[in-house]
């Protein structure tokens, strides 16, 4: 908990030295869990378990980008410009890169509609429509870079790096994680130096789908993550990047991604006297939604520039452990919408009542936010 309050407070005091301290930390996940009103019983088991490999010592140090895969990929671009005020850096016709901030990029990468498999149960459809953009990998930087040593450290743990260098000085290597995910790891010398070294300024052929917002996206608070065993996972990404696990609460774990963000592992529990004898209650290997945090923040105008633009926003106060007398564990405000053409999946915009730390929210009553679906 020391360290987690230590790694937000950092992003927090970051942000409030350029003027935008209202906006959001990350989630406190036991509000969120399937195990949050069952803590104890053999299915919620958080006993640790051993280390899947040893640890490579590396940390992560910045966001490289992530890559969305898109039936329409300057559509998808043009809706995030206008919606979270991200910036086009290149389009070679083939995928669009935009700067989210200077912490972040994102790649819509083109694909064919029929590429977008149809989940079982539900039809291929999102929240009114069909699926067709998807989170597909993620590319992080670390902090000891040697090509040959690390592709020496990955080899040693059977990950079986493939190697993607442009001769311009950018190295990485992809790798996948025990549910196939592919994760990228690299040097410095991508797009963290491009957002370094020049705004993005590109123009987008793609006209607006809607009226600008004006709003910056100004962090990343959290990643969800399915997995098919989150401990497995929790466990590849911690001993491998150097992430720091918060809280097991049976079903999912909370990593800090150094200072890049969280992100919530979510999946079966191999502890569990039950796990692999029923179906999975979600696909394994994914990305169901990304939140991230916005200024300016007014929550009630936040949810009307959302609706003015036709975007469905939804009350969600995550609240069945304050019926059920819980601790609440919960103290931050989040706002977020899934738009069934464009969102799959969601994006969530954050904001926090005051600026503390996550320790001090998870000691006091919630404060009286209005998150929004």
């Amino acid at each position: 908990m020391r360290n987690k309050d230590r790694a937000t407070i950092s992003r927090r005091a970051m942000l409030q030295a350029l003027g935008v301290a209202a906006v959001g930390a990350p989630l406190s996940l036991s509000a969120q869990g399937r195990c949050m009103l069952t803590f104890g019983a053999p299915a919620c088991n958080t006993t640790e378990i051993k280390p899947i490999f040893e640890p490579t010592g590396w940390k992560t140090v910045a966001l490289d980008h992530f890559t969305f895969r898109v039936a329409d990929y300057r559509k998808e671009a043009a809706f995030y410009i206008a919606l979270m005020g991200w910036k086009l850096r290149s389009d070679d016709g083939k995928q669009a890169v935009v700067d989210m901030g200077d912490w972040g990029s994102a790649i819509f990468r083109q694909v064919a509609p029929e590429a977008f498999e149809t989940p079982a149960g539900d039809g291929g459809r999102g929240r009114g429509g069909p699926v067709r953009v998807a989170v597909e990998s993620f590319a992080f930087v670390i902090d000891q870079w040697n090509a040959t040593k690390v592709e020496a450290e990955l080899k040693k743990r059977g990950l079986n790096p493939v190697a993607e260098h442009d001769g311009k000085g950018f190295e990485s290597f992809r790798v996948k994680d025990p549910d196939g995910w592919e994760v990228r790891i690299c040097n410095g010398n991508g797009l963290v130096k491009s957002r370094k070294a020049s705004p993005a300024n590109a123009k987008l052929s793609e006209p607006a789908p809607f009226e600008s917002t004006g709003w910056k996206t100004v962090w990343l608070d959290h990643f969800s993550f399915n997995a098919s065993n989150y401990k497995n996972s929790a466990s590849f990404y911690r001993n491998l990047l150097g992430w720091t696990p918060t809280y097991d609460e049976g079903s999912q774990n909370e990593l800090l991604m150094g200072d890049v963000g969280d992100i919530i592992i979510r999946g079966g529990n191999p502890l569990d006297p039950e796990f692999g004898k029923g179906p999975a209650r979600r696909a394994a290997g994914q990305i169901d939604h990304i939140s991230f945090g916005i200024a300016p923040w007014d929550t009630d105008g936040v949810k009307a520039e959302l609706e003015k633009r036709g975007l469905r926003a939804q009350i969600d106060t995550s609240s069945r452990h304050l019926r059920a007398g819980r601790n609440p564990h919960r103290g931050l405000q989040e706002l977020s919408h899934r738009d069934a053409q464009r969102l799959q999946p969601a994006d969530q915009l954050c904001n926090e009542g005051q600026p503390v730390g996550v320790a001090q929210c998870r000691e006091t009553e919630p404060i009286q936010g209005r998150p929004i679906w």
